[in-house]
């Protein structure tokens, strides 16, 4: 049994309501179940009911076993003092508010729908399942599954939020900042994304601004703050980044103590840091005011030409300082560009509309419907079950949908979970 599975049954009413009866026999007639407390304190607020033709207006509190009241230390806290009712699953001991008067307790073990009480057993007491809902989640109606992964979706960019609000507070709401953040761990994907966002922390966006329109100092200055200049190379490109990077150090006093050592350990090579490095310096040495163009870019293809860049001349014919390689523009392929729209663009563009007080969730929509699905494990095992991955829109929502609620086993906070439970 879940207490999330009995706050379910009581907000939605899955029980028999009809001749309700305390454990001590006295008469209980439901007016309003009260609104769910999101926060600490009972569980339901501002219920209405009669008890033996008494009206009371106050809280309700849930728990599987009425000893739970005692073991979560509820006679303590006088946030429980207005509790008019403790509904459970089994009654065990009678509890007693601070005058001795025993709190009216509801047991609903023998109460809740029986098709309801089978469904929550098939979906969460059945071992061995990727997710809960694994044998039926193709059964689920597509209009329940298309809007729980919008709101999914819009979930995952409140999340991400969070996060561009903390930058933005350590900037000084500096949006420009914020982005060349964001862009730099994104361009590092999972292997170097932490390393390559330690080194855009090491100094302050205004150093890059000031050397934009120099594409060699801004390569120089990412590449040493990066660590890759220390280990001297007989090559002339390298020899004019040390001496730039050196200049730079100095005039800006730099330290690069802070900054995680890069990998190239089972990395492709159009994935190594060097490469990933050069596209990030050739990125703002193209546009100045970039945050500006991508907020005002009003489709994805006006998107995807703002990321039309490769590397500098040295790059194309290497991966690494000592090698030279065959000869490739490398410019930023879509897939990567999406990578960048997905976890960079829309949710900064998200949280700038809202900063500004304007719709955010409709524009955002659009755009990820247009950008190809992820391909990643999860949206691989949701795939199997039902080929139902089309857009970045539901990508993104599925590794929500996995990571927050199927993982957490919160399927009564999931629309899919609830829809299965009220099956007949």
């Amino acid at each position: 049994m879940q207490e999330a599975f009995l706050h379910y049954v009581w907000q939605f009413k899955k029980f028999d309501t009809s001749n309700l009866k305390t454990t001590v026999g006295e008469a209980i007639t439901l007016h309003n179940n009260g609104q769910p407390n999101l926060n600490s304190g009972p569980d339901f607020f501002n219920a209405q009911l009669e008890i033996e033709g008494q009206l009371w207006a106050g809280n309700v509190e849930i728990h599987i076993k009425s000893s739970d009241w005692y073991v979560h230390n509820h006679e303590m806290d006088p946030t429980y003092d207005n509790v008019i009712l403790h509904v459970v699953y089994e009654h065990d001991t009678d509890i007693f508010r601070k005058d001795n008067s025993i709190i009216p307790t509801l047991q609903l073990k023998n109460l809740i729908h029986a098709n309801v009480f089978n469904n929550f057993q098939k979906l969460l007491m059945s071992p061995h399942k990727w997710i809960n809902c694994e044998p039926d989640f193709a059964e689920v109606e597509d209009f329940v599954i298309s809007n729980w992964l919008e709101r999914l979706y819009i979930e995952r960019l409140e999340r991400k939020s969070r996060t561009i609000e903390v930058l933005l507070k350590s900037s000084k709401n500096d949006w420009e900042g914020v982005l060349f953040k964001l862009l730099a761990k994104n361009f590092g994907l999972k292997v170097n994304g932490e390393a390559i966002l330690s080194m855009a922390n090491s100094f302050d966006f205004s150093v890059v601004r000031k050397m934009q329109s120099q594409p060699l100092q801004l390569e120089a200055l990412f590449f040493g703050q990066s660590g890759l200049l220390e280990t001297p190379v007989e090559n002339g490109y390298f020899q004019n980044l040390s001496s730039e990077y050196l200049f730079i150090k100095q005039k800006f006093n730099l330290s690069n103590d802070q900054v995680i050592p890069l990998q190239f350990f089972r990395l492709r090579p159009p994935n190594f840091p060097t490469i990933r490095l050069s596209q990030l310096a050739m990125l703002y040495q193209k546009h100045t005011n970039l945050f500006t163009k991508l907020m005002a870019a009003n489709t994805i293809e006006d998107l995807y030409k703002l990321f039309q860049v490769g590397t500098s001349e040295f790059w194309q014919t290497h991966f690494t300082f000592e090698k030279a390689s065959r000869d490739s523009k490398k410019l930023l392929t879509k897939n990567f560009i999406d990578l960048l729209l997905i976890n960079t663009v829309l949710p900064l563009r998200f949280c700038y509309l809202q900063h500004l007080g304007k719709p955010a969730s409709e524009s955002c929509l659009l755009m990820a419907q247009n950008i190809a699905s992820e391909q990643n494990g999860i949206i691989k095992g949701f795939n199997n079950l039902t080929p139902i991955s089309d857009s970045a829109l539901t990508s993104q929502a599925l590794i929500q949908l996995k990571t927050e609620y199927c993982d957490k086993n919160k399927c009564m906070a999931c629309a899919i979970g609830n829809s299965l439970l009220a099956r007949q």
